[in-house]
């Protein structure tokens, strides 16, 4: 066997090992036409071309992630699951840590229900200035104490309130202007959040929340009108200790969180990522408060960095 030979053989190997069980891993090898090249240049280029690939593949390895978030997940207790998926690039990648682990969603519903509000504005199907008005039914303690029975918001309003404050009474009249929980349900598992059950069990996973923000990215719940309705509501939100701190105004985050008890999530879009945009969500129970915020930061800080590497 050729030297050449060789050396793309190794190099296949090394890919394939580095390769973890489950990801589909995409490779292509350059033609190169020799004209009988020294035996002994051919392998110097070809052995430095081959650690050169090496390194590539060891950074950009799902397993190189999985090995920097892991001992941060450890070293927090409780229960974590983490999921990415780049949205563009030469080969994006789809990674998950306990991705299809069911938590607590929290206020993580409200982005389901804003999802869906932003696409049935930007189909004509509802007015963002039409109104909803609160029903006692829809009272939740939360960030504003200004609902009285037969006031009216426009639907802009209450997804400001839902979205930038998460505000709970604010989610649950969305929800009711929605058509209710089965309504919301059936829309978000047509979208891919097939394991999820918001606001009645309200638990979701890592990978729905992921799938959900992908199918959004991508244009495929509404486009840029949605895009442009929806976005705005959910940047530079009242928390910004999660995912946005790890990325620490080196990108815009278009994210929504949600917390109660021990539970601290947040879902991203990093919109300007190192090589191009990604989705990042994490969910948590059993840390909570400030170190909950601190390991979600951690997290995306360690995202980032592995996304420094992508092609």
């Amino acid at each position: 066997m050729h030297t050449a030979s060789r050396i793309l053989v190794a190099a296949g190997v090394v890919f394939i090992a580095l390769a973890p069980p489950g990801t589909d891993v995409l490779a292509s090898t350059p033609v190169m036409t020799l004209s009988n090249p020294p035996a002994v240049t051919l392998a110097v280029v070809g052995t430095r071309q081959l650690v050169l690939a090496v390194d590539n593949l060891v950074t950009r390895s799902p397993m190189t992630l999985t090995a920097a978030v892991e001992p941060l997940v450890q070293e927090a207790g409780g229960a974590v699951g983490i999921a990415l998926i780049e949205l563009g690039g030469a080969t994006p990648l789809v990674w998950s840590y306990n991705g299809s682990e069911v938590f607590t969603a929290a206020s993580t519903y409200k982005l389901a229900a804003l999802m869906m509000e932003a696409q049935n504005i930007a189909a004509g199907q509802t007015n963002p200035d039409g109104l909803v008005c609160y029903e006692a039914d829809d009272y939740e303690a939360g960030w504003f104490d200004d609902y009285a029975d037969g006031m009216c918001f426009t639907r802009s309003e209450l997804a400001q309130r839902a979205g930038h404050y998460s505000d709970n009474t604010a989610g649950h009249m969305l929800v009711r202007d929605l058509g209710g929980a089965d309504a919301l349900n059936a829309w978000a598992a047509s979208a891919g959040a097939t394991e999820s059950v918001f606001f009645t069990s309200n638990t979701t996973s890592a990978a729905d929340l992921a799938l959900l923000w992908a199918a959004e990215a991508k244009g495929s719940l509404g486009g840029a009108a949605a895009q442009a309705w929806l976005y705005p509501m959910l940047t530079g939100t009242s928390t910004e200790a999660g995912i946005p701190s790890g990325v620490s105004a080196r990108s815009v985050v278009v994210h929504k969180t949600g917390t109660i008890d021990q539970v601290e999530n947040d879902a991203a879009l990093v919109i300007s990522g190192p090589n191009g945009a990604y989705v990042l969500t994490v969910m948590t129970d059993g840390v909570g408060g400030a170190a909950g915020w601190q390991l979600i930061a951690e997290l995306s800080s360690q995202v980032w960095n592995f996304e420094t590497a992508r092609a």
